[in-house]
């Protein structure tokens, strides 16, 4: 799923406390989240939140998930 769909979905669902790094640990900017794919998610759906962030690793679209 893409970044920004994916931080619409967390949103709608409740979820704004929304965190995204590159997966590839290359420190890129998410400037443009339309360009970018989700690959992890932290912590795992379905898990209780107890006020910490959704943390998305993403690649740019194109690349594969490491």
């Amino acid at each position: 799923m893409g970044l920004q769909a994916a931080q619409d979905r967390a949103q709608a669902a409740g979820f704004h406390l929304l965190h995204s790094h590159d997966a590839r640990g290359r420190s890129r900017s998410q400037i443009d989240d339309r360009n970018w794919q989700v690959c992890s998610q932290a912590p795992a759906a379905g898990t209780a939140l107890n006020g910490q962030p959704v943390t998305l690793g993403v690649v740019k679209f194109g690349e594969a998930c490491p």
